[in-house]
């Protein structure tokens, strides 16, 4: 059986054109050596790139084989005589810019089935509204009303609900389903997500839990990616919102009415309870809870499971459960170890078995 390569490379690059995607200047004297592909520093070879910015790897930069290697200027000198150095403030930076050049069907999920246009086997609305060069992957159902931007793909199995709408270049992945949703162009969903379902929302009434219909919508800006496996819930009677460019990682649960700013982080795992508001540029790590109607002002990070109890100010970097201030939280957690360690003191009077 072969062994398959889903990402070649779609170009080489010269020293020079690194040189300029990395925005480095090419000293003279440089080799003329074209770089095929990249690779990690211990499988790196003559035609691979590679980059290197964190200390566990020195011994590795050191015996690398790579033709070039993007470092930082921290570790130059451990470059091996054989390997061209890169000195870039931003060794993963670059590299990023650099797979890009060298791997552009990787940016963005593709026909899962190498096909162009509507095939065989998909379901599509005549009241639909498709624009030239979609791509319509067997199995996918495209419910009344719908509308969907030039360039945009819908992965085998997914369900685009009535009314729907989806921008220019967005991928929508196998088996995800958007309902009551709105999307921007560019915008990625994984395979599997779940967007606009009900939120939860029921009254008490007479010892019985009745269903609260939600009404909203979810919109969903430019250039936002949500992972696979991912849930957002449409508003109850506001819309759910995710802002320009935020990036929502694998397993994360969004709650009915949540606002989510621009660029924001959102790691996997974390759930985030319906009303709560995160202004532009917050980062939450995995497995962070939020509970709902409170609100993480701009620029905020906060830690891998923590919880979010209350509002929390913009710019800070606060941690725990309940969250707080990242050395308050330090501090009680050392408090707490050095406590431990202290050897607790026997009763006097024996162990207190009866007699």
């Amino acid at each position: 059986m072969s062994d398959p390569v889903f990402f070649p490379p779609e170009t080489t690059l010269s020293l020079g054109a690194i040189a300029e995607i990395a925005g480095v200047p090419l000293p003279e004297g440089a080799p003329a050596l074209l770089l095929r592909a990249v690779a990690p520093l211990e499988e790196a070879g003559p035609s691979d790139l590679a980059y290197m910015d964190n200390p566990r790897y020195v011994d590795a930069l050191r015996e690398t084989r790579a033709g070039a290697c993007l470092v930082s200027e921290r570790y130059a000198r451990a470059v091996p005589p054989g390997t061209y150095a890169f000195v870039v403030p931003s060794p993963y930076r670059a590299y990023a810019a650099v797979l890009a050049h060298l791997y552009p069907s990787a940016l963005r999920p593709r026909s899962g089935f190498g096909a162009t246009g509507v095939t065989p086997g998909s379901f599509v609305h005549p009241s639909a509204r498709l624009e030239p060069e979609v791509v319509v992957d067997p199995g996918a159902v495209i419910g009344p009303g719908v509308e969907i931007g030039r360039g945009t793909v819908i992965g085998a199995g997914a369900v685009i609900g009535a009314g729907s709408r989806i921008g220019r270049d967005c991928s929508i992945g196998p088996g995800a389903s958007l309902l009551h949703a709105l999307l921007g162009n560019r915008v990625i969903i994984h395979p599997g997500a779940r967007i606009g379902q009900d939120g939860f929302g029921f009254a008490f009434v007479q010892a019985r839990h009745r269903k609260v219909p939600q009404v909203g919508r979810v919109i969903i800006q430019d250039d936002v990616e949500i992972g696979a496996s991912t849930t957002v819930d449409r508003g109850a009677t506001r819309d759910t919102i995710i802002g320009e460019g935020t990036k929502i990682d694998n397993l994360v649960q969004i709650g009915h009415n949540v606002v989510i700013g621009r660029h924001c982080i959102i790691v996997a795992q974390t759930g985030i309870s319906g009303s709560a508001r995160l202004d532009d540029y917050v980062v939450l790590g995995g497995q962070v809870g939020v509970v709902g109607h409170v609100r993480i002002g701009e620029g905020a990070q906060i830690a891998a499971s923590s919880n979010i109890v209350g509002d929390v100010p913009p710019g800070v970097k606060w941690g725990g459960s309940p969250a707080k201030p990242i050395r308050d939280w330090f501090r009680e957690l050392h408090t707490l170890k050095r406590l431990a360690s202290k050897p607790v003191n026997a009763k006097e009077g024996g162990d207190g078995d009866a007699a």
